[in-house]
């Protein structure tokens, strides 16, 4: 059975057929150093309609400062995937990063797992 070209291979359970190292190209390793906290945001430098459409998605997703597990969450891609092609939004100057301001106290998160713990 084969399906329209134009039209895209879905599961009605699992979404879209598209495996993540085809958006990827194959690659594994994004070339800039992002966390899930990282913040990124869109420069306004490149438009939508001339990139692939996930890089477009992410581009609108950063029009204000969003988290790079905000973006992996609202695409349903993992978070590597998510890295690697926001790293190409990075190197092509489409997106600006940087860690969030109020990241926890090391001594905050220690004591919060030590109660968590002792429930």
């Amino acid at each position: 059975m084969s399906v329209p070209p134009d039209k895209p291979w879905v599961d009605s359970e699992a979404g879209p057929l598209l495996r993540p190292y085809s958006l990827t190209n194959g690659r594994t390793k994004p070339t800039a150093t992002l966390t899930l906290q990282s913040m990124v945001r869109s420069t306004g430098r490149m438009a939508p309609d001339r990139i692939e459409p996930m890089h477009a998605k992410m581009l609108e997703l950063c029009r204000y400062a969003t988290s790079v597990a905000e973006v992996s969450a609202h695409l349903h891609q993992p978070a590597v995937v998510t890295k690697v092609l926001l790293s190409d939004l990075i190197d092509w100057g489409a997106v600006t990063t940087r860690l969030p301001d109020d990241l926890p106290d090391l001594g905050q998160l220690e004591a919060l797992l030590h109660g968590l713990q002792q429930l």
